[in-house]
Protein backbone atom coordinates (compact mmCIF):
# COMPACT_ATOMS: atom_id res chain seq x y z
CA UNK A 1 0.00 0.00 0.00
CA UNK A 2 0.98 3.61 -0.87
CA UNK A 3 0.57 5.73 1.74
CA UNK A 4 0.86 9.49 -0.01
CA UNK A 5 1.65 12.11 3.05
CA UNK A 6 0.26 14.99 2.49
CA UNK A 7 0.24 18.21 4.75
CA UNK A 8 -1.62 21.38 4.70
CA UNK A 9 0.36 24.75 4.13
CA UNK A 10 -1.61 26.11 7.08
CA UNK A 11 -0.16 23.15 9.57
CA UNK A 12 3.71 23.85 8.14
CA UNK A 13 5.56 26.57 9.46
CA UNK A 14 7.77 28.38 7.01
CA UNK A 15 11.09 28.81 8.85
CA UNK A 16 12.87 32.31 7.94
CA UNK A 17 16.37 31.90 7.59
CA UNK A 18 18.34 35.20 7.88
CA UNK A 19 21.68 36.02 9.34
CA UNK A 20 23.76 39.54 9.56
CA UNK A 21 26.79 37.43 10.71
CA UNK A 22 29.71 37.10 7.86
CA UNK A 23 32.72 34.68 8.27
CA UNK A 24 36.00 36.37 9.10
CA UNK A 25 38.03 34.89 6.22
CA UNK A 26 35.03 36.00 3.64
CA UNK A 27 35.06 39.34 5.13
CA UNK A 28 38.92 39.79 5.18
CA UNK A 29 39.17 38.77 1.95
CA UNK A 30 36.52 41.67 0.40
CA UNK A 31 37.70 44.09 2.54
CA UNK A 32 41.20 43.61 2.08
CA UNK A 33 40.88 44.56 -1.97
CA UNK A 34 39.15 47.93 -1.01
CA UNK A 35 41.07 51.28 -0.52
CA UNK A 36 42.11 52.28 2.80
CA UNK A 37 39.53 55.25 3.05
CA UNK A 38 36.75 52.86 1.96
CA UNK A 39 37.88 50.60 4.71
CA UNK A 40 37.85 52.54 7.44
CA UNK A 41 34.37 53.73 6.85
CA UNK A 42 33.29 49.96 6.84
CA UNK A 43 35.23 50.01 10.75
CA UNK A 44 31.68 51.33 12.24
CA UNK A 45 29.71 47.98 10.75
CA UNK A 46 31.94 45.71 13.97
CA UNK A 47 33.90 46.25 16.56
CA UNK A 48 36.63 44.03 15.12
CA UNK A 49 36.32 45.45 12.00
CA UNK A 50 37.31 48.81 13.79
CA UNK A 51 41.14 46.87 14.07
CA UNK A 52 41.38 45.97 11.16
CA UNK A 53 44.92 47.31 10.98
CA UNK A 54 46.26 45.99 13.74
CA UNK A 55 44.76 42.00 12.79
CA UNK A 56 48.07 40.39 11.68
CA UNK A 57 45.87 37.89 9.32
CA UNK A 58 43.83 40.89 7.61
CA UNK A 59 47.14 42.64 7.08
CA UNK A 60 48.67 39.92 5.39
CA UNK A 61 46.01 39.87 3.07
CA UNK A 62 46.29 43.33 2.52
CA UNK A 63 49.63 43.95 1.97
CA UNK A 64 49.22 40.80 -0.98
CA UNK A 65 47.14 42.80 -2.51
CA UNK A 66 48.93 46.24 -2.68
CA UNK A 67 51.94 44.66 -3.83
CA UNK A 68 50.33 42.55 -6.64
CA UNK A 69 47.14 43.61 -7.28
CA UNK A 70 46.54 45.44 -11.13
CA UNK A 71 47.18 49.04 -11.09
CA UNK A 72 46.27 51.80 -14.31
CA UNK A 73 49.21 53.25 -13.30
CA UNK A 74 51.27 50.40 -15.46
CA UNK A 75 48.60 50.14 -17.97
CA UNK A 76 50.52 50.18 -21.34
CA UNK A 77 53.52 51.88 -19.46
CA UNK A 78 56.94 51.08 -20.74
CA UNK A 79 60.16 52.27 -18.67
CA UNK A 80 62.40 55.52 -19.38
CA UNK A 81 65.86 54.46 -18.29
CA UNK A 82 68.14 57.75 -17.89
CA UNK A 83 72.11 57.26 -17.50
CA UNK A 84 75.19 59.04 -17.24
CA UNK A 85 77.66 58.44 -19.57
CA UNK A 86 80.54 61.04 -18.15
CA UNK A 87 80.55 64.82 -17.12
CA UNK A 88 79.57 65.84 -20.87
CA UNK A 89 76.57 63.20 -22.25
CA UNK A 90 73.43 60.75 -21.15
CA UNK A 91 71.42 58.42 -22.76
CA UNK A 92 67.83 58.03 -22.21
CA UNK A 93 66.09 54.95 -23.18
CA UNK A 94 62.82 53.53 -23.60
CA UNK A 95 62.04 49.74 -22.18
CA UNK A 96 58.93 47.93 -23.29
CA UNK A 97 58.00 44.30 -23.64
CA UNK A 98 57.13 41.77 -21.08
CA UNK A 99 60.62 41.09 -20.29
CA UNK A 100 61.75 44.69 -21.19
CA UNK A 101 63.33 43.19 -24.42
CA UNK A 102 62.82 46.18 -26.69
CA UNK A 103 65.14 49.00 -26.18
CA UNK A 104 64.91 52.66 -28.38
CA UNK A 105 66.92 55.09 -27.43
CA UNK A 106 64.86 58.53 -26.88
CA UNK A 107 66.04 60.65 -30.06
CA UNK A 108 65.31 64.03 -27.58
CA UNK A 109 65.31 67.42 -29.62
CA UNK A 110 68.05 69.84 -28.90
CA UNK A 111 68.11 71.72 -25.67
CA UNK A 112 70.09 74.60 -26.08
CA UNK A 113 69.69 75.69 -22.53
CA UNK A 114 71.27 72.51 -20.84
CA UNK A 115 74.54 73.15 -23.07
CA UNK A 116 76.07 69.95 -22.19
CA UNK A 117 75.41 69.11 -18.60
CA UNK A 118 73.93 65.63 -18.36
CA UNK A 119 69.46 66.20 -17.82
CA UNK A 120 67.84 64.50 -14.70
CA UNK A 121 64.39 63.45 -14.67
CA UNK A 122 62.40 65.18 -12.17
CA UNK A 123 60.07 62.75 -10.20
CA UNK A 124 59.11 58.65 -10.70
CA UNK A 125 57.09 58.90 -13.92
CA UNK A 126 55.82 60.71 -16.75
CA UNK A 127 52.56 62.62 -16.17
CA UNK A 128 50.19 62.25 -18.89
CA UNK A 129 52.66 61.64 -21.56
CA UNK A 130 55.32 64.39 -20.13
CA UNK A 131 58.34 64.24 -18.76
CA UNK A 132 59.98 66.88 -16.39
CA UNK A 133 64.20 67.36 -17.38
CA UNK A 134 66.60 69.36 -15.65
CA UNK A 135 69.97 69.84 -16.05
CA UNK A 136 71.74 67.92 -13.91
CA UNK A 137 73.99 70.54 -12.20
CA UNK A 138 70.85 72.27 -9.72
CA UNK A 139 72.88 74.13 -7.49
CA UNK A 140 73.62 78.01 -9.28
CA UNK A 141 76.24 80.84 -7.60
CA UNK A 142 74.94 82.81 -11.34
CA UNK A 143 71.95 81.24 -13.06
CA UNK A 144 69.11 79.34 -12.71
CA UNK A 145 68.41 76.12 -12.77
CA UNK A 146 67.61 74.98 -16.44
CA UNK A 147 64.21 72.74 -16.41
CA UNK A 148 61.99 71.75 -19.48
CA UNK A 149 58.73 70.13 -19.64
CA UNK A 150 58.94 67.49 -22.67
CA UNK A 151 56.84 65.16 -24.39
CA UNK A 152 58.79 62.48 -26.33
CA UNK A 153 56.00 61.02 -28.77
CA UNK A 154 55.02 64.43 -30.47
CA UNK A 155 59.08 66.21 -29.63
CA UNK A 156 57.48 68.90 -28.01
CA UNK A 157 59.40 71.05 -25.97
CA UNK A 158 58.52 74.14 -23.35
CA UNK A 159 61.15 75.79 -21.42
CA UNK A 160 60.45 76.88 -17.88
CA UNK A 161 60.89 80.93 -17.25
CA UNK A 162 63.91 81.49 -14.68
CA UNK A 163 62.98 81.28 -10.74
CA UNK A 164 62.15 84.64 -9.03
CA UNK A 165 65.67 84.10 -6.79
CA UNK A 166 68.30 86.87 -6.73
CA UNK A 167 72.08 85.75 -7.81
CA UNK A 168 74.34 88.65 -6.44
CA UNK A 169 78.16 88.45 -5.61
CA UNK A 170 77.70 88.65 -2.02
CA UNK A 171 75.91 85.16 -1.58
CA UNK A 172 75.70 81.98 -2.89
CA UNK A 173 71.96 81.05 -4.71
CA UNK A 174 71.09 77.47 -4.34
CA UNK A 175 67.87 75.77 -6.36
CA UNK A 176 66.47 72.52 -5.57
CA UNK A 177 63.71 71.40 -7.79
CA UNK A 178 61.27 69.38 -5.60
CA UNK A 179 58.04 68.04 -7.37
CA UNK A 180 56.68 67.84 -10.85
CA UNK A 181 53.10 66.88 -11.00
CA UNK A 182 49.42 68.07 -12.51
CA UNK A 183 46.73 70.08 -10.70
CA UNK A 184 43.74 68.33 -12.21
CA UNK A 185 41.08 70.95 -10.68
CA UNK A 186 42.89 73.66 -12.80
CA UNK A 187 44.25 71.43 -15.46
CA UNK A 188 47.55 72.48 -14.94
CA UNK A 189 51.09 71.02 -14.79
CA UNK A 190 53.31 72.40 -12.21
CA UNK A 191 56.68 72.51 -11.09
CA UNK A 192 57.58 73.33 -6.99
CA UNK A 193 61.07 74.17 -5.74
CA UNK A 194 62.86 75.10 -3.03
CA UNK A 195 65.37 78.58 -3.23
CA UNK A 196 68.46 79.08 -0.55
CA UNK A 197 71.26 81.97 -0.09
CA UNK A 198 74.23 81.09 1.59
CA UNK A 199 77.27 83.49 2.68
CA UNK A 200 80.50 82.53 3.79
CA UNK A 201 80.61 85.21 6.13
CA UNK A 202 78.87 85.42 9.23
CA UNK A 203 78.10 89.35 9.16
CA UNK A 204 76.81 89.01 5.24
CA UNK A 205 73.22 89.93 4.55
CA UNK A 206 71.40 87.22 2.56
CA UNK A 207 67.70 87.34 1.70
CA UNK A 208 65.21 84.62 3.32
CA UNK A 209 64.69 80.93 1.92
CA UNK A 210 61.48 80.19 0.06
CA UNK A 211 59.42 78.07 -1.99
CA UNK A 212 58.06 78.88 -5.43
CA UNK A 213 55.72 77.27 -7.86
CA UNK A 214 55.59 77.22 -11.47
CA UNK A 215 52.42 77.18 -13.50
CA UNK A 216 52.43 76.33 -17.33
CA UNK A 217 48.91 78.09 -17.51
CA UNK A 218 50.06 81.55 -16.52
CA UNK A 219 53.69 80.68 -17.32
CA UNK A 220 55.02 81.88 -15.13
CA UNK A 221 56.33 81.17 -10.86
CA UNK A 222 54.35 82.03 -7.41
CA UNK A 223 56.27 82.41 -4.02
CA UNK A 224 54.23 80.26 -1.71
CA UNK A 225 53.87 82.35 1.34
CA UNK A 226 53.78 79.83 4.10
CA UNK A 227 56.30 77.84 5.60
CA UNK A 228 57.58 74.06 5.02
CA UNK A 229 60.14 72.05 6.54
CA UNK A 230 64.09 71.95 5.44
CA UNK A 231 64.94 69.44 3.19
CA UNK A 232 66.22 66.53 3.45
CA UNK A 233 68.93 65.64 1.01
CA UNK A 234 68.53 62.18 -0.59
CA UNK A 235 68.84 60.68 -4.06
CA UNK A 236 65.26 59.45 -6.09
CA UNK A 237 63.52 61.13 -3.23
CA UNK A 238 60.93 62.82 -5.09
CA UNK A 239 57.81 61.39 -6.52
CA UNK A 240 54.19 62.25 -7.60
CA UNK A 241 51.01 60.38 -7.37
CA UNK A 242 47.38 61.51 -7.89
CA UNK A 243 47.97 66.04 -7.31
CA UNK A 244 50.36 65.33 -4.85
CA UNK A 245 54.20 65.59 -4.69
CA UNK A 246 56.08 64.21 -2.07
CA UNK A 247 59.66 64.46 -0.85
CA UNK A 248 61.81 63.63 2.62
CA UNK A 249 62.13 66.76 5.22
CA UNK A 250 63.31 67.54 8.06
CA UNK A 251 62.13 69.74 11.31
CA UNK A 252 64.02 69.90 14.33
CA UNK A 253 65.72 67.27 13.61
CA UNK A 254 63.50 64.93 12.39
CA UNK A 255 62.54 63.74 9.47
CA UNK A 256 59.30 63.55 7.81
CA UNK A 257 57.72 62.73 4.60
CA UNK A 258 56.30 65.82 2.65
CA UNK A 259 53.45 65.47 1.47
CA UNK A 260 52.00 68.25 -0.62
CA UNK A 261 48.97 69.13 -2.53
CA UNK A 262 49.40 71.07 -5.59
CA UNK A 263 45.38 71.18 -6.22
CA UNK A 264 45.31 73.32 -2.80
CA UNK A 265 48.47 73.97 -1.63
CA UNK A 266 47.99 72.06 1.32
CA UNK A 267 51.75 70.35 2.77
CA UNK A 268 51.34 67.37 5.19
CA UNK A 269 54.31 65.81 7.30
CA UNK A 270 54.50 61.74 8.21
CA UNK A 271 56.95 60.95 9.94
CA UNK A 272 58.44 57.56 8.83
CA UNK A 273 57.63 54.20 10.04
CA UNK A 274 60.59 53.70 12.10
CA UNK A 275 62.51 56.54 14.22
CA UNK A 276 65.91 54.21 13.31
CA UNK A 277 65.15 54.27 9.74
CA UNK A 278 67.66 56.90 8.78
CA UNK A 279 70.39 55.49 11.33
CA UNK A 280 72.75 53.84 8.77
CA UNK A 281 72.24 56.32 5.98
CA UNK A 282 75.11 58.42 5.05
CA UNK A 283 74.84 61.40 2.81
CA UNK A 284 77.20 60.23 0.20
CA UNK A 285 75.38 57.30 -0.21
CA UNK A 286 78.38 54.86 0.55
CA UNK A 287 76.67 52.48 2.95
CA UNK A 288 72.67 52.89 2.83
CA UNK A 289 69.99 53.93 0.78
CA UNK A 290 66.53 55.19 1.23
CA UNK A 291 64.69 55.45 -1.76
CA UNK A 292 60.73 56.90 -2.24
CA UNK A 293 59.41 55.29 -5.00
CA UNK A 294 55.95 54.44 -6.57
CA UNK A 295 54.88 50.70 -6.07
CA UNK A 296 51.34 50.07 -7.36
CA UNK A 297 50.25 53.31 -6.79
CA UNK A 298 50.90 54.11 -3.26
CA UNK A 299 54.33 55.68 -1.84
CA UNK A 300 56.88 53.63 -0.58
CA UNK A 301 60.36 53.29 1.06
CA UNK A 302 62.76 50.88 -0.28
CA UNK A 303 66.07 50.72 2.12
CA UNK A 304 69.09 49.23 0.98
CA UNK A 305 72.25 48.67 3.18
CA UNK A 306 75.49 47.70 1.03
CA UNK A 307 76.95 45.96 4.53
CA UNK A 308 74.31 43.40 4.79
CA UNK A 309 73.20 43.24 0.98
CA UNK A 310 69.12 42.84 2.36
CA UNK A 311 66.04 45.30 1.48
CA UNK A 312 63.39 46.15 2.77
CA UNK A 313 60.32 47.74 2.00
CA UNK A 314 57.66 50.07 3.78
CA UNK A 315 54.38 51.49 2.40
CA UNK A 316 52.37 54.20 3.20
CA UNK A 317 48.94 52.76 2.46
CA UNK A 318 46.95 56.80 3.37
CA UNK A 319 48.74 58.00 0.63
CA UNK A 320 46.48 61.18 -0.30
CA UNK A 321 46.86 64.28 1.91
CA UNK A 322 43.06 64.49 2.36
CA UNK A 323 43.14 60.94 4.17
CA UNK A 324 45.86 61.73 6.14
CA UNK A 325 43.96 64.93 7.59
CA UNK A 326 40.51 62.76 7.51
CA UNK A 327 41.25 59.72 9.94
CA UNK A 328 44.65 61.69 11.66
CA UNK A 329 46.82 58.47 10.44
CA UNK A 330 50.32 59.69 10.79
CA UNK A 331 53.19 57.11 11.72
CA UNK A 332 51.10 54.20 11.88
CA UNK A 333 49.89 55.00 8.42
CA UNK A 334 53.63 53.06 6.84
CA UNK A 335 53.28 49.20 6.71
CA UNK A 336 56.54 46.82 6.04
CA UNK A 337 55.35 45.73 2.91
CA UNK A 338 58.67 42.88 2.44
CA UNK A 339 62.27 41.73 3.81
CA UNK A 340 64.44 40.49 0.73
CA UNK A 341 67.04 38.44 2.44
CA UNK A 342 70.66 39.56 1.65
CA UNK A 343 71.31 39.80 -2.14
CA UNK A 344 75.37 39.96 -2.95
CA UNK A 345 74.77 40.08 -6.93
CA UNK A 346 72.99 43.66 -6.45
CA UNK A 347 73.50 47.01 -6.19
CA UNK A 348 71.64 49.93 -4.97
CA UNK A 349 67.68 49.81 -6.24
CA UNK A 350 66.53 52.48 -9.45
CA UNK A 351 62.96 52.17 -9.73
CA UNK A 352 59.85 50.34 -9.16
CA UNK A 353 57.66 48.69 -12.42
CA UNK A 354 54.63 47.00 -12.47
CA UNK A 355 53.30 43.54 -10.77
CA UNK A 356 55.62 44.34 -7.76
CA UNK A 357 59.15 44.56 -9.96
CA UNK A 358 61.96 46.67 -8.11
CA UNK A 359 64.87 47.30 -10.53
CA UNK A 360 68.20 47.02 -9.56
CA UNK A 361 71.70 47.18 -10.88
CA UNK A 362 73.91 44.17 -11.06
CA UNK A 363 77.35 44.16 -9.13
CA UNK A 364 79.34 41.79 -11.09
CA UNK A 365 78.60 43.14 -14.95
CA UNK A 366 76.14 46.37 -14.37
CA UNK A 367 73.45 45.50 -16.23
CA UNK A 368 69.81 45.84 -15.46
CA UNK A 369 67.82 43.33 -13.32
CA UNK A 370 64.56 42.70 -11.86
CA UNK A 371 63.62 41.52 -8.57
CA UNK A 372 60.08 39.98 -8.67
CA UNK A 373 58.67 40.44 -5.35
CA UNK A 374 56.17 37.69 -6.21
CA UNK A 375 58.76 35.19 -6.54
CA UNK A 376 61.44 36.30 -5.43
CA UNK A 377 63.49 35.55 -8.42
CA UNK A 378 65.55 37.80 -10.01
CA UNK A 379 65.55 38.12 -13.92
CA UNK A 380 68.58 39.74 -15.52
CA UNK A 381 67.60 42.18 -18.38
CA UNK A 382 69.98 42.44 -21.32
CA UNK A 383 70.76 46.24 -20.90
CA UNK A 384 73.91 47.70 -19.55
CA UNK A 385 74.12 50.36 -17.33
CA UNK A 386 76.67 52.79 -17.68
CA UNK A 387 76.96 55.00 -14.23
CA UNK A 388 79.08 58.04 -13.91
CA UNK A 389 78.41 57.68 -10.63
CA UNK A 390 76.53 54.61 -8.35
CA UNK A 391 73.26 57.21 -7.67
CA UNK A 392 72.70 58.71 -11.45
CA UNK A 393 70.76 55.94 -13.37
CA UNK A 394 67.10 56.56 -12.86
CA UNK A 395 64.08 54.58 -14.18
CA UNK A 396 61.08 55.71 -14.38
CA UNK A 397 57.53 55.21 -15.93
CA UNK A 398 56.56 56.85 -19.15
CA UNK A 399 52.90 56.41 -20.99
CA UNK A 400 53.17 57.84 -24.14
CA UNK A 401 50.78 60.67 -25.00
CA UNK A 402 49.98 62.89 -27.95
CA UNK A 403 48.35 65.77 -26.48
CA UNK A 404 50.06 69.15 -27.02
CA UNK A 405 51.72 70.90 -23.98
CA UNK A 406 50.97 73.83 -25.15
CA UNK A 407 47.44 73.31 -25.54
CA UNK A 408 46.64 73.79 -21.64
CA UNK A 409 47.51 77.36 -22.45
CA UNK A 410 45.15 77.65 -25.32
Amino acid sequence: MNILLSMSPTNVKKKKVSSSYIPDDIAFCILSKLPVKSVKHFSCVRKSWSLLFENPIFMNMFRTNLIFKSHPLYDDACLVLNQHLDSDNWNVYLLSGDKFENKVKFDLPPIPEFGVNPISVLGSSAINGVLCLHDYDDTRTTSPVFAVLCNPATREMKVIPPSLAEFQSEFTTEIFLHGFGYDHVRDDYKVIQLVEYCTESNDGVKPDPFWEIYSLKTNSWTKINFDMPEIEWCFNSDVYFNGVCHWWGKTNNQRFLVSFNLCNDVCVLTPPPSEDLFDGFDVDLTGFYVDLMMLNGFVAIITHCKKTKSVFGWGNILRESNVLREFNYFKESWIRLFYVEPLSCIEHPIGAGKNGNIFFIKKDDDELACLDLATGVIEKIDVKVVQLYDYDTQMVIYKENLHSIEGLNN
